[in-house]
Parts: structure tokens; C-alpha cells; sequence
């Protein structure tokens, strides 16, 4: 496309013509700034250079290919130079002739009739035209799920037709600048696929300009807007060049709550001839540059932003001399999280505290919708066990409820519960230590009064609840005799496979087989199963009492190493196994295959071109564990069965060590050599009491490795529901109401009962009569636009108030800094595993496609079963969640590998290739050398 050929349409818009469904057209900031205007919001008005222009402006610079070099190109070094290369081209390249003419004209009109308490032109520029501000606005920007804020360029006080023509050619190339393209890569964004336009209003001759958050940014709550406020230009704010004055207000009433007044050094104003400089601020207005009446006016505009938009907004204001209230900009705040929201009906009246079951299991990414139907299901069996049915079976419990694609439980009753204050925090604090702090600081909140005084209610549930499913019997029947209880719960696993055996109905059939599993046979599995592991941890108790006075502490932590029994340690024994027959039947293959991506092993597996050891060795792991995978208590993941890929990985990277040395067998002989000591020195003090601990230790190390086994037999049945869904899938994907048999899994239950109904009734693609499937397809693809969004989420907060705000956050009173930390700095979290190892760090957001070198540290947010493979060949662990019994932390012991967890945005502030020293007795992690840099000391 060259100057002779016919001209784009609409390339130059009014921004009055823009709405907020526009983004593909004017990118995120103009579609916005449209859709205010139309609103009746007080905005310049202005034009839009529209997205084509800039995509005529790839293709006559010849660079669309170069701009998909960028974004292919995985060398670090090499990146920059590209994209730099890209800018000039887009930086020179020039305008179409009609293009150039057009906004000319629109520059033109805007310069004839200048907004209220705009600066006219003649002012300080002598009549060129009228000072404006030259925006961009791309396609990757102002969205629900991502600001990219202040990533592309913005000119002020452009003056002229061809300064506003350079203007726009350089907000293009903005689009390419090194930050611009790291942000998108770290967003999973592809620059070649965006685009920007260009927005063009006439400059507000500020008196004061800022920015109104109408949620606080920090904390998260709704019930207080933040303003940040400096004289002249609101780029002094945006940029961060001042200290503003700070205010914080009631969002309902606007009413004053806090105010506090900042430097203000400096202020930027326009400079004569074009561009902006840095003055200081003329006069003394007093210490603070707004009052009471124009903060409630701003809270006002915000309500009005809120109520409009659907969702807190971050907006940019100024304040003209003559008095007017200008917006000049509103993007969504991004990192809020949702609220759950109980049902109407439920109880209501004051704060309420939500805690984060997700996180509570290990699981920082989101559930897919399925996923949440089916533990909601399984919850409400659980409720009805209880007593406590809800009124909805798929509901479920009204205390559970989603929010950002995460499970909350409503835990205010338990707060206002003299025995919830003490018993939840405790649980808590060999779980998951960080929300058992919160949860304390919490139960002396006013807003959480001591309602519930007397335990027995409770009480009488719970012991009517354990009778009746036989608990007492069946601990007292394993501290007898472990190996009855052994015995019971292998029995119990061979029933429950028999009752998960596939359905052979037709789709509606199996649709309800999936749901009745999970509200029948999930419940079961834990008083048949977690007694007689609680039975083992009984005897490590009653041992040591035993021991007091002999045991030093942390003695019997080492008994509970390598213990037998563990499904979970069993597997990843069987893994380490293959890959040590691998070595040792081909060994040449074996070097060929280490080190290499998991994805490409299992195409090989697939196309049956493994070594024959491997795939022999592969194919008998997963029918024994292809029913596990990584946020295993979500249906809608794929299993290992069906994605092996992560598995191989794992085997691959366990071919890069020596696959023979077996680190849970040394755990394993450790925990029995700490058993048979601390028996021999029990026994010095007397016979009887050196047999009792033997016996109870032997106990201990028998049974307390079930503790995995409930988990292990529940993922069956989320497996066996999985397998009948992926069935109604296929089912409504071969009819044509869903694109994809995956798409059932964005569903909930009554919704693929409707997606049943639509099949039926032939509604499938091309139909006339087709609403109820296209309706269903558009769902699908818009939750899993959200799913995309929220897998991007690096913070979900463990306790969440109904006001929005994070008490984690509200008590560190801090945002999250940098990413690295200085040479020397130590990390602190709570002890997991004693030992002290210095090693590479290796951060491993997503399992599925890691690979961890031996020796490395493994620094993780939180893990679950389908993470302890890398376990096999970690070093350390280091984990952002967890507590000294949480899953991560009760592996690495039984590894016998130190681990440090609850460590704070470990994932953020430790990078990969660091070298750091993993001390798991203290609970420390000190970052020795930054990666590629030299030590440092402490």
C-alpha cells in the first residue's frame, strides 16, 4: 500500500463517534475516552487517528515482518536491537496522503473552537494552532484484564499540523520500545498482532491535575477512593516526578477521611514553542492543593465512573483554571480481586471475612468453571452430611462461593465463634502459617464481635458426624492394629475403583453420573481413609510425651522421613525408578533423551518412537497415575493420561542427575535410624518405656504416611466425573452446540443439561433456530477469555473482606516492589525441612512445563501432588505459601531436602539463576548472588 492507492475509511474519527466496544479499532484509551463522551462526561473532545493508519504505516515501512521478528525472537541480546530497528522505520515511515490531509482537518477544527478552560493558542504559541495532547492508544490497553499502562508515549503541548504529524508517528513506534515488548511478553501478548491508534484533545489549562482511584489500590476496599493531586499538568503524577498531595475519601458520601500533603517540587507546565517543562509550583497555595468540596466532587465523579463502567476505575483529572472538572483518561484497576458474593437470602449485616480455600489447597491459578461446579457439588454433600443441606444441590453450601475463577469460604461465623477463634488459626498454622496470622489479627477486628460463645453445638454435630461414619472405631482399630487399618483402607480403595468404573448411558445419563459421584463417593473417602492416618500421627504424639526430656527438638520430625505408605512419594519413586532403568537398558538414548521438552517427548510417545524401555515404562506409570495432573482437584484439567508431557519432562529432567541415587531411601533409612535412637534412649529410662516408644514410633511410621491417601482417592473420583463429562463434550461438540468437546468444562451442570437440551432439539451451527447454542458458545468463549486473564493473575489474597479490602495487605501497608533482590538480603518464612543448601534457584510457576536441573531450588507459589516429581530432583524448596504440614513442606521432609515456606512474593523476588542458601531449621532464604552476578555476603 503506496500513495497512489485509494484511502482507508474513517482512518480519522471524532472521539465522540468511539465506543467502549471499539478497542480493535481505537485501541483501549479511545474507545474509553468515546464512550464518556457519550456519557455525558466532561472530556476534551478531540479525534482519533484510528488503528489502520498505523497498520498502513507497518506495511509502508516494509516492517510487519521485522515486528514478528520481535516477537519471536528468544534471545535477550538480540531483542532490542530489532525492536529499535522497528521504531525508526515507524518513526520515518510517513502518513498516506489522504491520511495526512485528514488530520490536518481535524487539527484545523479543533484550533477554530477551543474548549472551556482549554489554552488558546494565542496565549503562548501566536496563533500556529491550539496546544494539544498526542495520545496513543493500542489495542493491548486499558482492557478489564490489563492496563499496559503508560507503556506507549504521550506528547503535550504539541502545537502545529506537522508537530501533531511527528506526534503520531512517534506514539507508533512507542508501541515497539523495550518495556513495551517485555510487558507484553510477560502478558503473553503478541506485539505483531496488536496495533495503536492515536488520540488528539486539546491541552486542559490545569490549575491542578491528578488521578482518582474509586477502590483503594493498596488495600482493595470499596468503601475508600484515593486522589492524588499537584499543581499543573497531571504528568507530574502519572510519571511518579512529585510527591502529590494524597486524599482519601468515604466513596459513598465523599467526606474527607484522610488527607496528607506532599512535597510537590516541582510542577510541569507548558512551555512556550511546544513540549512541557518542570517549574516549581507558583505561589503558596496552602499545603494542600484541594479542599473538602472539589475531593467530594471528585468521589462524586468517581460514583459516576463506577456505576457506568460496572467496575472500579483508575481516572485521570484536571482541574482547569476557570474551575472545570476535565477527565482525561479511565482504564479499569486491573488488580483488584473480585468479591464473592453470598446468594440473597443469605445472612447479611456488617463485614465479611472470606478465606481462600484454592490457596488453602495449593492453587494460585484459577478453577474452570466445571471445576468450580464440581467441589461446590462435593461441598454440598458434605453440608448435607452435616445437616446443613442447601436449598440448591448444585449451589452447593452458601459459605462456598467463586470469585476470579478461586474458591472462597465465608469464615465470619467462625471468627464470631469463640471456639473458630482458637481452633481455625491453629489448624491453620501447619498448613498455611500466613492466613493463620491474618485470621488472629482478625478475631480482635470490632468489625468480627464474639457472638458465639458455647462450643456445643458444634460439638454435637461433629461427634453425631464421626459416629455415624464409624471414625472412633476405625481409629481405635488401627492404633491396635496398624495393619487391620492398612487393610481397611486398601479394601475401601478396591470398592470405590469398582463403583468409579465408567458409565455406559447415553449423555444426559452420564452427565448426571458426573454429578452423583461427586456428591456421593467423595464424602466417604474421608472417614474411611484419615482416621487411620490420624492414627499414626496419634502414636508420634503420644511418643512424644514419652520422650520429653530425652528428645531434642525436631527429633521426631526426622522419624516422619521417607515414610511408607505415601501414594504420593510412591509415585514419584516409581518415576525416578524408570528413569534409572532407562540409564541403565539404554544409555545412549538415554543421553539423547535428557534435558529434552516434555511436549516433544510426548509426540514421540504418541508416534511410538520412545526407546521401547520408556514407553513400556510410561504407559504402566500412567495406569497407575494417569489420573493425576497439577491442580488435580479441578475437572476441567487434563490428566497425565491424556497430556503426558509434564510426566516426561519430569523423567527427562531426572536423566540429567543420576537417576540411581535415591534420595527417599536415605530419607527412609534416616527416619528408621531416629526411630530405633530415640527407643534406645527411651529405654535407658526403663524398660517399659523404651517398648512403648518403639512401638509407637513403629506405629507412626507405618500409618502417618496415609495422610495423602484421602487426596489420592478423591482426585479418582474427580477423574472418574472428568472421564463421564469429557463424554458429554464430545457429545455436544459432534452436534455442533460446542465447539470443542474441552468447551464442556466452562460450563457448570445446569448449563450442559441445556447444552444437552439444545442438542437434542438439532440447534447446532447454521441453524435458524439455533439461539440456545450460539448463546452457549458465546459463553464458553467469553469465560475463557476470563480463564486467560486470571491465569495471569500473579496475587490472589488469602482473606478477602466483603468490603474489598485485603487484611494482608492493609497490614503491611506496602505494594509490591521490584522483582530481585540486593546480594546478602535474607528472605524470611516459616521452617519446613532442616538442612541447609546453597544452589541455583530455579522459580517454576506451572509444572507442566518445567524442567529442574539436579540440585537446583525449586521456588514455587504453593504445591500440589503433581509438582513432587520435581521433588526427585530438587535441592531445596522454597514456596510463597504453605505452613510446616503443608503438602510442599511434608515431601521435602520425607525427601529429606530443606525447605523454607510462607516465604513473602518469593516467586518475585528471587529470580532464576540466583544463587541462594536455603537454611530450612531457621527459616531463611539468603540471596548469595544475584544470577550471572558474584557473591555477596551476608
Amino acid at each position: 500500500m503506496h500513495g497512489g492507492e485509494a484511502p482507508m475509511p474513517a482512518v480519522v474519527v471524532p472521539l465522540e463517534a468511539l465506543r467502549a466496544g471499539m478497542v480493535a479499532e481505537a485501541g483501549g484509551k479511545a474507545a474509553n475516552l468515546g464512550e464518556m463522551l457519550a456519557a455525558g462526561f466532561a472530556v476534551p473532545g478531540g479525534f482519533c487517528v484510528m488503528t489502520p493508519a498505523y497498520r498502513d504505516a507497518l506495511e509502508r515501512a516494509d516492517a510487519r515482518s521485522l515486528a514478528e521478528a520481535v516477537d519471536s525472537e528468544d534471545d535477550d541480546a538480540r531483542r532490542p536491537g530489532l525492536a529499535a530497528r522497528l521504531r525508526e522505520l515507524l518513526a520515518s515511515a510517513g502518513l498516506a496522503p489522504a491520511t495526512e490531509a485528514a488530520v490536518r482537518a481535524a487539527y484545523e477544527r479543533l484550533s477554530q473552537a477551543p474548549a472551556p478552560g482549554v489554552r488558546g493558542s494565542d496565549a503562548i504559541h501566536g496563533g500556529d494552532g491550539i496546544p494539544v495532547a498526542v495520545r496513543s492508544s493500542a489495542t493491548a490497553e486499558d482492557l478489564p484484564g490489563a492496563s499496559f499502562a503508560g507503556l506507549q508515549e504521550t506528547f503535550l503541548n504539541v502545537v502545529g499540523a506537522d508537530a501533531v504529524l511527528d506526534a503520531v508517528r512517534r506514539c507508533w513506534a512507542s508501541l515497539w520500545t523495550d518495556r513495551a515488548v517485555a510487558y507484553r511478553r510477560a502478558a503473553g501478548f503478541q506485539g505483531a498482532e496488536a496495533a495503536l491508534a492515536v488520540v488528539v484533545q486539546p491541552l486542559v489549562d490545569a490549575a491542578v491535575a491528578g488521578i482518582l482511584f474509586t477502590a483503594d489500590p493498596v488495600s482493595g476496599s470499596r468503601t475508600r477512593m484515593v486522589v492524588e493531586a499537584s499543581p499543573g499538568l497531571g504528568e507530574a503524577v502519572v510519571s511518579g516526578a512529585v510527591d502529590p498531595d494524597r486524599f482519601v475519601a468515604e466513596a459513598a458520601t465523599g467526606q474527607l477521611l484522610e488527607s496528607r500533603a506532599g512535597s510537590k517540587g516541582l510542577a510541569v507546565r507548558p512551555a512556550a514553542g511546544g513540549g512541557t517543562e518542570r517549574v516549581a509550583p507558583a505561589g503558596d497555595a496552602g499545603p494542600l492543593c484541594l479542599g473538602p468540596g472539589e475531593v467530594a466532587e471528585l468521589a462524586a465523579l468517581g460514583r459516576q465512573l463506577e456505576a457506568h463502567f460496572g467496575s472500579p476505575q483508575d481516572a485521570e483529572w484536571a482541574l482547569a483554571a476557570d474551575g472545570t472538572l476535565w477527565l482525561t483518561q479511565t482504564r479499569p484497576i486491573t488488580t483488584l480481586h473480585p468479591i464473592p458474593v453470598r446468594p440473597s437470602g443469605s445472612p447479611a449485616g456488617g463485614v465479611r471475612a472470606w478465606f481462600c480455600f484454592s490457596l488453602a489447597q495449593g492453587l494460585t491459578r484459577p478453577l474452570t468453571p466445571m471445576g468450580i461446579a464440581s467441589l461446590k457439588a462435593a461441598a454440598g454433600s458434605i453440608a448435607a452430611q452435616a445437616g446443613l443441606a442447601p436449598s440448591d444441590a448444585d449451589a452447593g453450601p452458601s459459605v462456598v462461593q467463586a470469585a476470579g475463577g478461586r474458591l472462597f469460604v465465608d469464615v465470619t461465623t467462625v471468627l464470631r465463634s469463640r471456639v473458630g477463634r482458637r481452633l481455625a488459626p491453629r489448624v491453620l498454622d501447619v498448613m498455611e502459617a500466613r492466613s493463620a496470622g491474618i485470621l488472629r489479627r482478625l478475631s480482635a477486628d470490632p468489625r468480627f464481635p464474639l457472638e458465639i460463645r458455647t462450643p456445643l453445638p458444634l460439638a454435637r454435630r461433629v461427634v453425631s458426624l464421626a459416629v455415624r461414619h464409624h471414625v472412633p472405631e476405625t481409629l481405635v482399630r488401627a492404633l491396635v492394629r496398624p495393619a487391620a487399618g492398612l487393610a481397611r483402607v486398601q479394601r475401601f480403595g478396591a470398592v470405590l475403583e469398582e463403583r468409579l468404573a465408567p458409565g455406559t448411558g447415553g449423555p444426559a445419563a452420564r452427565l448426571d453420573r458426573a454429578r452423583d459421584l461427586l456428591a456421593r463417593e467423595a464424602f466417604p473417602i474421608v472417614p474411611a481413609t484419615l482416621p487411620v492416618a490420624a492414627a499414626g500421627f496419634v502414636c508420634a504424639g503420644l511418643a512424644s510425651l514419652l520422650l520429653r526430656g530425652t528428645a531434642r527438638p525436631g527429633e521426631l520430625q526426622d522419624v516422619l522421613r521417607g515414610l511408607p505408605n505415601n501414594p504420593t512419594t510412591e509415585m514419584d519413586e516409581e518415576l525416578r525408578s524408570l528413569a534409572e532403568r532407562v540409564r541403565r537398558e539404554a544409555p545412549a538414548e538415554a543421553d539423547e533423551l535428557a534435558g529434552h521438552d516434555g511436549g516433544e517427548l510426548a509426540a514421540r510417545h504418541a508416534a511410538g518412537t520412545l526407546p521401547e524401555v520408556l514407553a513400556d515404562g510410561i504407559a504402566a506409570f500412567l495406569g497407575r497415575y494417569g489420573h493425576r495432573a497439577v491442580a488435580e482437584i479441578d475437572v476441567g484439567m487434563p490428566r497425565w493420561r491424556e497430556e503426558p508431557g509434564p510426566v516426561l519432562s519430569m523423567v527427562s529432567s531426572m536423566l540429567l542427575g543420576d537417576p540411581a541415587k535415591d534420595s527417599f531411601a536415605s530419607a527412609a533409612r534416616a527416619g528408621e535410624d531416629a526411630a530405633r535412637s530415640l527407643a534406645s534412649r527411651a529405654r535407658d529410662r526403663g524398660r517399659l518405656r523404651g517398648a512403648a516408644v518403639a512401638a509407637l514410633l513403629a506405629r507412626a511410621r507405618a500409618l502417618a504416611g496415609l495422610r495423602e491417601q484421602p487426596k489420592f482417592y478423591l482426585v479418582r473420583v474427580f477423574d472418574a466425573a472428568r472421564t463421564e463429562l469429557h463424554a458429554v463434550g464430545r457429545h455436544l461438540a459432534e452436534a455442533g452446540v460446542l465447539d470443542d468437546a474441552g468447551d464442556v468444562f466452562f460450563l457448570d451442570f445446569a448449563e450442559a443439561r441445556a447444552a444437552l437440551a439444545a442438542a437434542s432439539a438439532g440447534h447446532g451451527p447454521g441453524r435458524a433456530e439455533d439461539d440456545g447454542g450460539a448463546r452457549l458458545r458465546g459463553t464458553v468463549a467469553a469465560r475463557r477469555a476470563d480463564y486467560a486473564r486470571e491465569l495471569r493473575r500473579r496475587h490472589v489474597p488469602r482473606v478477602l473482606l466483603s468490603d474489598g479490602s485485603e487484611p494482608e495487605a492493609v497490614a503491611s501497608a506496602t505494594t509490591p516492589g521490584e522483582a530481585g533482590v540486593p546480594a546478602g538480603t535474607a528472605l524470611a518464612g516459616v521452617p519446613a525441612s532442616a538442612g541447609t543448601v546453597t544452589a541455583a534457584a530455579r522459580v517454576v510457576l506451572d509444572p507442566s512445563a518445567a524442567s529442574l536441573a539436579p540440585g537446583e531450588v525449586l521456588v514455587a507459589p504453593s504445591t500440589d501432588p503433581g509438582w513432587t516429581p520435581l521433588f526427585v530432583t530438587a535441592g531445596a524448596l522454597v514456596m510463597e505459601m504453605g505452613g510446616a504440614n503443608s503438602h510442599g513442606a511434608v515431601v521435602a521432609r520425607e525427601y529429606g531436602i530443606p525447605a523454607v515456606v510462607g516465604v513473602p512474593r518469593a516467586t518475585e523476588r528471587i529470580r532464576s539463576g540466583d544463587r541462594i542458601e536455603v537454611d530450612g531449621a531457621a527459616g531463611t532464604v539468603r540471596i548469595v548472588a544475584p544470577a550471572g552476578g558474584t557473591e555477596g555476603s551476608s
